[in-house]
């Protein structure tokens, strides 16, 4: 479990970062006095028009219709040269194929953050983004098409309330570092005495190669906590980019623990100045108990998964993008007594766009 001690040690270093080097301060009260503080707004949508054109859930499959998968409106607000505050909203039709409901705004970011004089490092108290998959989702690229793997199969989750700190452990940048002690309930309310640890090391180098390990620890969940570990492996160049990763997660249950494991690979590289191409596939190397609740692509949890995703990328304007492409999950070694369930195939165009930038 994540032991009390921890979280003091944590609150420690952050406590360290925030008072600073010496001298700092009187930087500080000079620097102040010439700020004006500042405000952005921005946002993006993305969407689109869906055909489950085959789906092993018969009550699902033809089903086919528009729809918007977020709506992000962000307000940043810069208080001093040193302090900025984010509030983050987000909005997006069911995804379960049975819900009519209209949107609901929910409050994705919501956090406080100072940052040192040297821009190396950051710490936020408030509801903030996990170091989970921040930046496996940067490199991918293409949130607007599908979720990273742990992401899309349940893993974690990409926004949690505590307090996290972030930056770089060496002056070239080529080190980072992103740690977070918070509740492990994502942007939702606090309902247990357990929490979560999560530490991300960062190699970022100037070849293109950047490499992550990553690991959680939690406890007090439903199903008496768990452990996360990743690893990734990405090269990026100035036509595309190609990424791997891999990660292993322990539910904890009572006398029967259950292991889980993901390999994502992808590839993403420009066709023309204005179009690209991607291609994503994924390997669950277990039934996922958790699969039918998976928005808009609800996933079965009698086999394990084999799911495929590739399209273009195709840049009408420098903020508006269509992206025709097509979904596929194949499943294989079902469960005892099962039949193999039959093959979803999701044929989608989908639409993006930025404002505000």
């Amino acid at each position: 479990m994540v032991h009390r001690s921890t979280a003091w040690i944590f609150v420690l270093l952050v406590s360290v970062l925030l008072v600073g080097l010496p001298g700092e301060s009187r930087a500080q009260e000079t620097s102040e006095s010439s700020f004006t503080p500042s405000t952005d707004i921005n946002g993006y949508v993305f969407g689109d028009y869906y055909w489950m054109a085959g789906h092993h859930d018969s009550d699902i499959e033809g089903q086919n219709g528009f729809s918007i998968r977020r709506i992000y409106l962000t307000f940043d607000y810069s208080v001093a040269p040193n302090w900025s505050v984010r509030v983050r909203g987000e909005m997006n039709q069911p995804g379960d194929f049975t819900s009519g409901d209209k949107m609901t705004p929910v409050v994705k970011d919501a956090y406080v953050r100072w940052n040192s004089e040297t821009g190396r490092h950051s710490v936020s108290l408030g509801i903030a983004p996990t170091p989970t998959w921040g930046v496996v989702e940067d490199v991918w690229g293409y949130r607007s098409v599908e979720k990273t793997a742990l992401d899309l199969y349940k893993f974690g989750s990409s926004r949690d309330f505590g307090v996290s700190a972030q930056g770089e452990l060496d002056s070239d940048g080529l080190f980072q570092y992103h740690a977070m002690f918070a509740n492990g309930n994502s942007n939702g309310t606090e309902f247990n005495k357990g929490k979560k640890g999560m530490l991300a090391l960062t190699l970022d180098h100037p070849s293109g190669v950047i490499a992550q390990v990553y690991g959680d620890l939690e406890n007090g969940t439903d199903d008496g906590g768990r452990t996360t570990v990743q690893g990734a492996l990405f090269y990026e160049a100035d036509r595309g980019r190609i990424g791997l990763q891999y990660a292993h997660q322990t539910r904890f249950r009572a006398g029967n623990d259950a292991e889980f494991d993901i390999v994502s690979m992808f590839g993403a590289a420009s066709i023309t100045s204005r179009v690209d191409a991607f291609l994503r596939y994924d390997r669950q190397f277990q039934p996922n108990p958790q699969g039918p609740d998976i928005d808009y692509l609800p996933i079965a949890r009698t086999a394990e998964a084999n799911y495929a995703v590739g399209g273009l990328d195709i840049a009408i304007r420098e903020n508006i993008h269509f992206m025709p492409n097509i979904e596929a999950v194949f499943y294989s070694n079902p469960e005892p007594g099962v039949d193999t369930p039959d093959t979803d195939l999701v044929p989608r165009a989908t639409f993006y766009y930025r404002f505000g930038e």
